[in-house]
């Protein structure tokens, strides 16, 4: 996996070293206007063949700006265009005809799920689709490596000023912390709402000398779309056992103390995890740091039981976090930047005491894959998955042992979104792998009495899935948080 990738450029294998990209002096906006519609905005953006645009994701499956976007870039006769959203959810269906007509050939993006997916995955796109981690995007937005020419942003609620927030409004969806970088650093910045006031009665997410144009549109979308995952903590015997081996190693490790930094994911047992955090620092009388990360119910909750005085928010999962993030002044936003800059010491992920995280696949040397299924077929990304896994002091990972009857933990797996080298433990019903290099942890774990064995162990009984494919056309480069490429995603049937 080296030398050059058609549609992609020089590949730089995982593990080689990268050079450091230096962040460029933010932008200032010439002076703001409002645009009658997206088409007019667009030309008056410049809009031509060839450009990069920008969205932002903290509407996750309740955007409506990117599909109303295309349509509007289509309508002016805009091709070859390449798509830099910080996420994309099934919601934006649309853009896989797009990428069929060929007004889309490029996407850079941390996640990809739902029917663009699976386009990917049967070819549809010109070039490899780039899947990077949130923080390797900023830092390319930033430096200038990846800087988009136009970004659109959507916001629940602008004054005549041009600044934005996502607190307010019919439609509020929380912070906007993935689209401060392209707001400082594209070329030129369209902000779009449904909700046009004369000033902002909060302080802005994004301030009005970093907009250019401003947009009103009926809809920016549903807020509620962004409980689009499991966002309940989990009842089922199986997942508990889980969530409970996970609280008793994090306590072996010695991190239930005063201070105690912590982020979980909206999994249904990465939450359970999190209560029954929460339960032993009561117990122990321990009050953490803050908890951080995409925002739920019930970080919210321990926030407010005292247990975590800060909550640093980089998107909200529910709409819970929406309201805490409006309503209580120690739960604050960050940037993408702040939260998971992979050149910044200062990052937020470097700060983590714990960190739980998911897998679709755990392989024998412990990488993990959030990338693709067992099949290769694309139904995710890193995100913040290798950010967190990179900064955090104990690194956690909460996945069953098996899906649709075959094994995840695998020989090798389909993707590696995570290198192994930073993943210090897996928890699955079975029982808790140890990282062979982590062993003090696993010498903590067994005084603690807890289910010590090998992941060869762990998977004892259950099938292998089949090998993924291997031989087909490459349809997306899997950058690590560097801009190193760690893998690479081959077609796929989508059958």
């Amino acid at each position: 996996m080296s030398g050059d990738l058609a549609g992609y450029g020089p590949v730089v294998p995982f593990g080689m070293a990268m050079p450091r990209w230096p962040a460029r002096a933010p932008r200032k906006a010439a002076g703001l206007s409002v645009a009658p519609d997206l088409a007019a905005a667009l030309r008056a953006a410049g809009l031509r063949d060839g450009q990069a645009l920008s969205f932002h994701h903290h509407l996750r499956n309740g955007d409506a700006v990117l599909n109303a976007t295309l349509d509007a870039a289509e309508a002016l006769g805009a091709g070859d265009l390449t798509l830099c959203p910080s996420s994309v959810f099934p919601v934006h269906a649309p853009m896989a005809a797009h990428m069929a007509r060929g007004t889309v050939t490029g996407l850079r993006t941390g996640y990809v799920s739902g029917p663009v997916a699976r386009a990917l995955g049967q070819g549809a796109l010109a070039k490899p689709a780039v899947l990077t981690t949130h923080g390797g995007r900023a830092r390319d937005v930033e430096s200038g490596r990846a800087a988009p020419d136009i970004a659109v942003i959507a916001a629940a609620m602008a004054d005549r000023a041009g600044n934005l927030t996502g607190l307010l409004g019919d439609e509020a969806f929380g912070p906007m912390g993935y689209a401060e970088p392209d707001a400082a650093h594209a070329r030129h910045v369209i902000a779009v709402t449904d909700c046009l006031v004369d000033a902002l009665p909060v302080a802005p997410a994004i301030p009005g000398h970093r907009v250019d144009q401003i947009v009103v549109l009926p809809r920016i979308g549903a807020a509620a779309g962004i409980v689009s995952g499991t966002t309940q903590i989990t009842r089922d015997p199986g997942g508990l056992r889980i969530a409970d081996m996970a609280t008793r190693l994090i306590a072996a490790a010695g991190a239930v103390r005063d201070g105690i930094n912590f982020q979980t994911g909206a999994g249904a047992v990465s939450l359970a995890v999190a209560a029954r955090l929460g339960a032993s620092m009561r117990e122990a009388g321990v009050t953490g740091g803050f908890a951080c990360g995409g925002i739920t119910a019930p970080l919210v909750e321990l926030h407010r039981a005292g247990l975590f005085p800060v909550l640093r928010d980089v998107q909200c999962f529910d709409l819970a976090g929406v309201d805490s993030l409006r309503d209580d002044p120690g739960h604050s936003d960050m940037s993408a930047s702040d939260y998971a800059h992979p050149d910044r010491p200062d990052a937020v992920v470097n700060a983590l005491d714990v960190v739980i995280l998911g897998a679709a696949e755990v392989d024998l040397d412990f990488n993990v894959n959030v990338t693709t299924g067992s099949d290769g077929a694309i139904l995710g990304g890193s995100g913040g998955h290798a950010d967190c896994a990179a900064g955090a002091g104990l690194t956690i990972i909460v996945t069953r042992r098996a899906a649709r009857g075959f094994s995840r933990i695998v020989d090798r797996v389909a993707c590696r979104t995570t290198p192994g080298r930073d993943i210090d433990a897996v928890v699955t019903e079975a029982g808790i792998a140890i990282n062979p290099a982590r062993a003090g942890l696993a010498d903590r774990a067994r005084a603690a009495g807890l289910p010590v064995l090998t992941l060869e162990k762990m998977r004892a009984g259950l099938p292998l899935p089949p090998p993924p494919v291997t031989d087909g056309p490459v349809v997306a480069v899997c950058e690590y948080r560097d801009g190193s490429v760690i893998d690479l995603v081959r077609g796929h049937d989508g059958g």
